[in-house]
């Protein structure tokens, strides 16, 4: 008798516990993403069925997105305090009964409502499923690969969340973009209960006043971000909430450097992996967000696409990520994550620059869709990697409060990418001209991003 028959069934069942795992830590990703785009796509619906106006239809949408925001950091210390388990599963639980709360809305007053509760239930299962990830892979060189397979699963929700918006609200109204996340989040709560590790809580001081400022803080300035292009930057709640964000940030500094219980540990702080993941995240929002909305933008005032021919013609700048993920996941390991990162932001930078210096009324637009979709591709490689640094940085012990400062600076970034490639555009009078300088600077944000991913993770390259 020989070992080899009996070691073949041992090991098809862990590598199936090992995707199942996979799958479930993205479902909470995938919902959420799945949720947003939609959200996009039924605007028009929600307005004229319930009655909204302007006001409140952009609150339906960014509601979501100043809960989500403000509540990161807290979620992520929940979930080393109490467990990245049970915080991961109340996450799910909290927006799949939001989602059934939206679905059931009479009036937008309860469906902003809803949506104020969806962010935060998605600010508590954010942070946490990195956790459960990183727990569960432990083999920094198997995570890099689990990482890409993770991102590819989310970057395809995204990229199909319009067309799956665009036929459930043609088909079956606009509540059904909250039903379809009711078997998911379902499903998702179940599984996890059965297949998901926990993760040992660790029983240390919550630091509930700073988490307060940095709740301040985040909120008002995502408030700010959100409400500046409509209120107008120099109006008096726009202006407030700037003030209010400033007080709270510098009070939040001063507590962080002063408590003997602070928010992000120190350790976190003097490591130059951990500074430089948050930057390049910051900063790859920043460009990817603001200038998918300038594109937006450019196609239908500068080649007078209508809504649905620029959102077909979109597709090539979203659509591309997951094979890039992929991408990772069998190069990333071989390259280290720092080279890969490092790749793709240089590559992203060329690629709006190519934007920059090729547009024009005569570019056509098989080139426009090549160039982004190269540019993009790489963004796709360099995500995970960025993803990667920090949760090695983190390690298992600040895994929660880590990934939670990784998600509310690329969000941050996001609402700074679009309101400030949104001034550009419109300093520049809008169309080509105003496009052209918006690419140029996402090239400048991604250029910046690459010298810090260079120079600011210095860990040994690992190669196989």
């Amino acid at each position: 008798m020989t070992p080899a028959p009996a070691a073949t069934p041992a090991t098809t069942p862990a590598r199936s516990r090992a995707g199942l795992q996979l799958l479930v830590l993205a479902l909470g990703f995938v919902m959420a993403s799945l949720d947003t785009g939609i959200m996009n796509v039924a605007s028009n619906d929600l307005r004229s069925r319930l009655g909204l106006s302007m006001s409140g239809l952009t609150w339906v949408v960014d509601g979501y997105v100043l809960a989500f925001a403000s509540l990161l950091l807290l979620a992520g210390s929940l979930a080393q305090r109490l467990g990245a388990r049970r915080v991961y599963l109340a996450g799910l639980a909290v927006f799949t009964v939001a989602s059934l709360l939206g679905a059931l809305a009479p009036d937008g007053t309860v469906l902003i409502a809803a949506r104020f509760i969806q962010g935060a239930g998605a600010a508590l299962f954010m942070p946490s499923s990195l956790t459960l990830l990183m727990n569960a892979f432990p083999d920094p060189r198997r995570r890099a690969r689990v990482l890409g397979v993770w991102a590819a699963i989310v970057s395809t929700s995204v990229g199909l969340a319009p067309s799956i918006g665009g036929l459930l609200v043609g088909t079956l109204g606009w509540r059904s973009i909250f039903l379809v996340n009711l078997p998911i989040g379902v499903v998702a709560l179940v599984l996890t209960r059965r297949v998901v590790v926990p993760v040992a809580a660790r029983r240390t001081a919550l630091g509930v006043f700073g988490h307060l400022l940095g709740l301040v803080a985040l909120g008002s300035l995502s408030f700010a971000l959100i409400e500046g292009p409509a209120r107008g930057w120099d109006s008096a709640p726009v202006l407030g909430a700037f003030a209010v964000a400033l007080s709270a940030a510098a009070g939040f500094a001063v507590r962080e450097r002063r408590s003997g219980t602070p928010v992000l540990p120190a350790a976190l702080l003097a490591d130059s992996r951990f500074v430089a993941a948050n930057a390049v995240g910051f900063l790859f929002n920043f460009a990817f967000y603001g200038a998918l909305f300038v594109l937006g933008l450019y196609l239908q005032t500068a080649r007078g696409a209508d809504p649905v021919a620029a959102g077909l013609q979109m597709l090539p700048a979203v659509l591309v990520l997951p094979f890039g993920n992929m991408l990772y996941a069998k190069a990333g390991p071989r390259l280290g994550d720092r080279t890969a990162l490092a790749a793709g932001l240089v590559v992203s930078t060329a690629g709006y620059l190519v934007l920059f210096l090729l547009l024009s009324p005569d570019l056509p637009y098989w080139v426009l869709a090549v160039t982004l979709g190269l540019t993009n591709f790489a963004g796709g490689i360099a995500a995970p990697a960025m993803t990667g640094i920090l949760m090695e940085a983190a390690g298992s012990e600040h895994a929660g409060i880590g990934s939670a400062t990784l998600n509310a600076n690329r969000q941050v970034g996001s609402l700074v990418g679009i309101a400030g490639m949104g001034a550009v555009l419109t300093g520049a009078g809008g169309g080509q001209g105003g496009a052209a300088l918006a690419f140029a600077m996402a090239a400048g944000v991604l250029g910046l991003a690459a010298v810090i991913a260079w120079a600011g993770v210095r860990n040994p390259e690992r190669r196989g």
